[in-house]
């Protein structure tokens, strides 16, 4: 990695905290294995099992901003090993959920996960744009995010393999099995997330550990603003357009993940195992995203490639939602690659110059993420509604509307 990029002193902890975007990768992209498995173990509509999402971002919601707060007071460091350690103990709740059947039980253990992750992400999003020249810094943190990319590319690879059986009751069957039968089929269906969980569990906890032991600098904000209160805070034009567009992208991204393996069944009849490679494959375009995008960023300014990538989304869901077979499912995939630039570019734009504001502006824009706990509801009850997942797929599509036009204006906002 060259000086310019960080400087020497900083490689080994911007390799570290790199680790924690693959590991982040993980718990997310197992969402959309997770909806259409527990939606079949636990009998659930589109709209229920959109709570899998719910649970899982409403944390970011209501953790940001304790996140934040600790790392004021105590640095990235100990938010990291809180982060993790809550990440563990969310995926070892895993287990009893599963003895129980209860839905209910994998809800709260969601919820405990990805408040875990939202110490990592509080933490890891602005430490990494400190670990080198300010003027890479967006540069910086799209290459340590491609490294969520190979996690998301993973992730479902695990899923299909280990958790999706390609098991269904047709109704002709449910009708004729009794109780008993009824409550094995799901209970078996269930046992299947416990040995994944509990092996990321353990491996989270390893990582914990070894962040405990070594050496973290505590990088120091330049005091250019300082606030006193969440108003003055939201003064910052740029953080305030920033939050309402994470809101949107984090919204679109959760939602065009969580029902991609339903939206293949439905629109190019592919059977859910089948499909989670598929998804695994536009992961892997999604994780290729990012490095063209961060080595585009060279050539065209991240304000303009992200309003590039927002047109394309427009047009591509457009056509997936529009059209049906292979040709559907390819947009859809397409959808990925050029989601990949905008979570890092939208969020380093939101807190670019704030100063010792950095670490309460970096958890107000990790609350935006809450979009991916309320965007899927919409498009759930869509679905109920119409009888279509393919047409829920507008909703995203609107959300990047949203995207654009931030990407466009702040390409003519000088950002102060």
């Amino acid at each position: 990695m060259p000086d310019t990029f960080t400087t020497r002193k900083y490689l080994l902890p911007f390799a570290l905290v790199t680790s924690l975007f693959f590991l982040w990768a993980l718990a997310h992209n197992l969402n959309p294995i997770l909806i259409p498995h527990l939606k079949k173990a636990c009998n659930l509509t589109d709209f229920q099992s959109a709570w899998i999402d719910s649970a899982f971002f409403i944390a970011y919601f209501v953790c940001a901003i304790p996140a934040g707060a600790v790392m004021k007071q105590y640095g990235y460091k100990t938010g990291i090993i809180i982060g993790l350690l809550l990440f563990a103990s969310g995926a070892f709740l895993f287990y009893p959920a599963a003895v129980l059947l209860s839905f209910p039980s994998f809800l709260i253990a969601l919820f405990v996960i990805a408040s875990g992750l939202t110490f990592l992400e509080t933490a890891a999003n602005p430490y990494i744009t400190f670990l080198g020249p300010p003027e890479n810094a967006t540069q910086r943190l799209n290459f340590a995010q491609s490294f969520n990319g190979l996690g998301a590319f993973i992730a479902p690879l695990i899923g299909g393999l280990f958790i999706l059986s390609g098991n269904h009751l047709n109704d002709e069957q449910l009708a004729t099995y009794s109780p008993e039968q009824l409550n094995s089929f799901y209970l078996n269906e269930a046992a299947a997330v416990k040995m994944p969980y509990l092996l990321i569990g353990l491996l989270v906890l390893s990582v914990a550990v070894i962040f405990s032991r070594i050496h973290l600098p505590d990088v120091k904000e330049e005091a250019a603003v300082q606030s006193n209160s969440w108003s003055k805070l939201f003064r910052h034009k740029h953080l305030r357009n920033g939050v309402i567009a994470q809101f949107f992208y984090v919204g679109a991204q959760v939602g065009v993940g969580s029902f991609f393996i339903r939206f293949l069944n439905q629109s190019a009849q592919i059977e859910e195992k089948q499909a989670a490679y598929y998804l695994s494959v536009a992961l892997l375009l999604f994780m290729i995203g990012r490095f063209v995008g961060t080595f585009l960023m060279r050539f065209i300014a991240p304000t303009r490639l992200l309003a590039i990538y927002a047109l394309c989304n427009i047009v591509l869901l457009a056509f997936a939602v529009f059209s049906k077979g292979l040709p559907s499912a390819g947009a859809l995939m397409g959808v990925e690659f050029f989601m990949s630039i905008m979570f890092p570019t939208i969020f380093s734009l939101s807190i670019a110059n704030l100063g010792e504001d950095t670490k309460m502006g970096s958890s107000l824009v990790i609350m935006s993420i809450v979009g991916g706990a309320i965007i899927p509801l919409i498009m759930g009850r869509i679905s109920d509604a119409f009888h279509s997942i393919q047409l829920a797929y507008i909703v995203p599509m609107v959300c990047f509307v949203v995207v654009f036009y931030f990407g466009w204006k702040s390409n003519y906002e000088v950002i102060k």
